[in-house]
C-alpha cells in the first residue's frame, strides 16, 4: 500500500493475532444485533455493503481484505493508531483511504466507545462507502477538511479527548483516573472559547458522516458511523426522545457536541447531494479560498505547521508566529519559525526545503513602487530585457514602508514569471525595525503582492516529511497474548458452534462458568443460541434463568441481554 511519507507516522500495523476469543465474541454480538435491526433502519447501502466492503458478521475483519474489496469503489483502507489529528484523517480520506483503529472495544463497553474501534471505523464507516454518491462526499469532505485551520486551544483540546478515550477503554484505569481525564477535558474545552474552521468542519462531519439520518423527517434512515457502530444509540436515535432537525449547514456548525454522550438531537438531510453542496459552500469561507490578512491570523493562532501561498504562486509552509501590519491592519509581512519550505503548485523548491530554512523564513507582502510592472509579472524575457542578472546592487521600495537593499544572487521562475529572488548582503528595514541584517546570510524574497490562500499542512507533504516513515508498518509482529481460562471457553463455544467440537462438551463450559464466572452473560448468550437452535430443552432452560438472574442483578445488562435472546428467539440473520 502506497501511504504518503506525512501520513505514515499514524499508520499502525494490523496484530490480528492479538484479537482474543472474547474480542471475537464481542465483535460478534455487536455485528449480528446491528445486522438484525439496520436491515430496516439504515440506509439501503448498508446491509449489501457491509459484505460488498469485506466485513463478516462472523469475526474481526481484515484491513488488508477490506483495502482489496473498497478498491471497486475508488477506496482502500488502512489500519492506524487510535484516535489521529483531524487534518490528518481527512487527509487519509480526500486519499480515497479510510484510516481504521484496529482497537476493538471491551466488553465492559459493548454498547458504545468514545474511543476509536474497529466497529466503528470499519462497520461503521465503510458500508455506506458502497454509494457513489456518499463514497464521492467523504472524499471532497475529506480534501476540504485537511485544509482546515485549528487554533492552539483547540489542539490541546484534541490531545485531551484522546488521553480521556485512551484511559475510558484501558481496564487499568480507576474512577479517579476517568474522573481527572474528564476534568483535564473540561478545562481545554473550557480554554478554547474561539470556534475555528477545524472545529466548525469538524461539527459539519459529526453531524452528517458520524451522526447522520437521511430521507424523510418523520421517518428517516440512518447512515452516520457513529450510529451504525452502536448498539445503544443506533436504536434509540429513531425514537420520539431524540430531536430530529432538517439538515442545515449553519445548524451544523453551530451545533457542538459531545463525544461520551448520546446526542439529543439529529440532522435530517435530503439526501447526499445537500450534504455535497453544503461542504463546498462552507470551503467557500475558509483560509484556503479566503486568503489575505485574516486567512494569515489563522494560520498565526493555530501554532501549527500551515502554508500560505503568494498570488505569484510561491507557497510557503511552516508555523506562522508573527505579522506585522500597516495602518490599515493589513498584513505587510510574515515570519515562521521553525523548519520552513518553499515550494510551487505542491513541489519543494531544489535548494528551498527544511535543511536550507531550517531557522524559519521572512517575507513582505505588498507592492513594489516605481517599477514598470509588479514583480509577479516580471517574465523571464523582461527580466533579461531590463538588465536584472546576478551581482547587481538592487534597492525595492515597498509601498507598505518596507526597504529591501542587497546584490542579487539568483532568480526563480516557473511558468515564465518570477517567483523569488535571492540576495547576498542584504538589509531589511521598516523605518528604524530591522527585519533583516546583511550578516544573517542569504536572503530569499518572496514575490507577490498579496496572500491567496491559507491552510493547514504543508504544499509539499511528502518532502516535507520524508524523514519521518513509520517503522510500525515493517515491523514485526507482536505475539500473541496469553490467553485467560475465560477466553479458552469462549474459543471452545466458538469451535461447537462452527462444529469442531461435539456439541456434549457444552455441559463441561456450563459448569466452568457457574464456578468461575457467575457474572458473565455474553458466553451463556451464546451457547444459549447453539442449545436452543439444537432443542435441549433442560440446557435452554438453565440458561435463560441465569441471564434473568444476571438482567435483575444488574439493570445496565438488562437491554444487552434482552436483545441477545431475542435475536436467538427469531434467528433471522444470515452469516454474512
Amino acid at each position: 500500500m502506497n501511504i504518503p511519507a506525512h501520513l505514515q507516522p499514524y499508520v499502525a500495523k494490523q496484530q490480528y493475532q492479538r484479537y482474543t476469543p472474547v474480542n471475537q465474541a464481542v465483535w460478534r454480538y455487536v455485528m449480528r444485533q446491528n445486522r438484525h435491526f439496520f436491515q430496516h433502519t439504515a440506509h439501503q447501502a448498508y446491509v449489501s455493503g457491509l459484505q460488498k466492503t469485506g466485513i463478516d458478521i462472523e469475526q474481526i475483519p481484515s484491513v488488508e481484505k477490506m483495502n482489496a474489496c473498497l478498491k471497486p469503489f475508488g477506496w482502500g483502507a488502512v489500519p492506524i493508531n487510535g484516535l489521529i489529528p483531524g487534518v490528518a484523517f481527512f487527509d487519509f480520506q480526500a486519499r480515497g483511504l479510510l484510516p481504521i483503529a484496529t482497537e476493538i472495544r471491551t466488553l465492559e463497553h459493548i454498547q458504545y466507545t468514545p474511543a476509536p474501534d474497529i466497529i466503528h471505523e470499519s462497520a461503521g464507516h465503510a458500508p455506506i462507502l458502497s454509494d457513489e454518491k456518499y463514497a464521492d462526499y467523504v472524499k471532497r469532505f475529506g480534501q476540504i477538511g485537511a485544509k482546515a485551520l485549528a487554533n492552539r486551544e483547540e489542539h490541546e483540546v484534541f490531545e485531551a479527548t484522546r488521553h480521556l478515550t485512551i484511559v475510558m477503554e484501558d481496564p487499568r484505569s480507576t474512577p479517579d483516573i476517568i474522573a481527572d481525564a474528564e476534568q483535564a477535558l473540561q478545562e481545554r474545552i473550557a480554554a478554547a472559547t474561539e470556534v475555528s474552521e477545524a472545529t466548525q468542519i469538524g461539527r459539519l462531519y459529526w453531524w452528517t458522516v458520524e451522526y447522520g439520518l437521511i430521507g424523510d423527517l418523520n421517518n428517516p434512515k440512518i447512515y452516520g458511523a457513529g450510529l451504525l457502530s452502536s448498539i445503544g444509540e443506533g436504536r434509540s436515535c429513531l425514537s420520539p426522545e431524540v430531536t430530529k432537525l432538517p439538515f442545515s449547514l449553519e445548524a451544523c456548525i453551530q451545533t457542538d457536541y459531545d463525544v461520551t454522550k448520546p446526542q439529543p438531537q439529529l440532522f435530517v438531510c435530503r439526501d447526499f447531494d445537500e450534504l455535497s453542496e453544503a461542504v463546498e459552500r462552507f470551503a467557500d469561507r475558509m483560509a484556503f479560498r479566503v486568503g489575505g490578512t485574516a486567512s494569515l491570523q489563522k494560520a498565526v493562532r493555530s501554532a501549527h505547521l500551515a502554508t500560505a501561498e503568494f498570488n505569484s504562486g510561491l507557497q510557503v509552509s511552516g508555523v506562522f508566529t508573527e505579522l506585522i501590519y500597516d495602518e490599515q491592519g493589513e498584513a505587510i509581512y510574515l515570519r515562521t519559525a521553525g523548519p520552513t519550505a518553499l515550494s510551487f503548485e505542491g513541489c519543494t523548491l531544489p535548494g528551498h526545503g527544511k535543511a536550507t530554512h531550517c531557522d524559519g523564513f521572512g517575507a513582505p507582502i505588498g507592492h513594489v513602487r516605481d517599477l514598470p510592472c509588479p514583480l509577479e509579472e516580471m517574465t523571464s524575457d523582461r527580466w533579461a530585457n531590463d538588465g536584472w542578472s546576478p551581482g547587481t546592487e538592487l534597492e525595492l521600495h515597498y509601498t507598505s514602508g518596507i526597504k529591501l537593499k542587497g546584490i542579487l544572487k539568483d532568480a526563480i521562475f516557473r511558468n515564465g514569471r518570477l517567483i523569488l529572488l535571492s540576495f547576498e548582503q542584504c538589509s531589511v528595514m521598516r523605518g528604524d525595525h530591522l527585519l533583516f541584517h546583511p550578516d544573517w546570510g542569504t536572503y530569499d524574497l518572496a514575490i507577490g503582492s498579496h496572500i491567496t490562500s491559507v491552510y493547514a499542512g504543508a504544499a509539499d507533504p511528502e518532502t516535507y516529511f520524508a524523514d519521518e516513515v513509520s517503522a510500525a508498518i515493517e515491523g514485526e509482529d507482536d505475539p500473541a497474548p496469553a490467553l485467560s481460562t475465560l477466553d479458552h471457553l469462549y474459543q471452545a463455544v466458538r469451535e461447537v458452534r462452527e462444529g469442531q467440537r461435539d456439541i456434549h462438551s457444552l455441559s463441561n463450559i456450563m459448569e466452568m462458568l457457574d464456578h468461575h464466572y457467575p457474572k458473565d452473560w455474553l458466553l451463556r448468550l451464546e451457547i444459549l443460541e447453539i442449545v436452543s437452535e439444537h432443542q435441549i430443552k433442560p440446557w435452554v432452560t438453565r440458561l435463560r434463568e441465569q441471564l434473568d438472574t444476571l438482567r435483575e442483578a444488574n439493570p445496565a445488562l438488562d437491554s444487552l441481554i434482552q436483545n441477545g435472546i431475542t435475536l436467538i428467539d427469531c434467528p433471522v440473520v444470515s452469516k454474512r
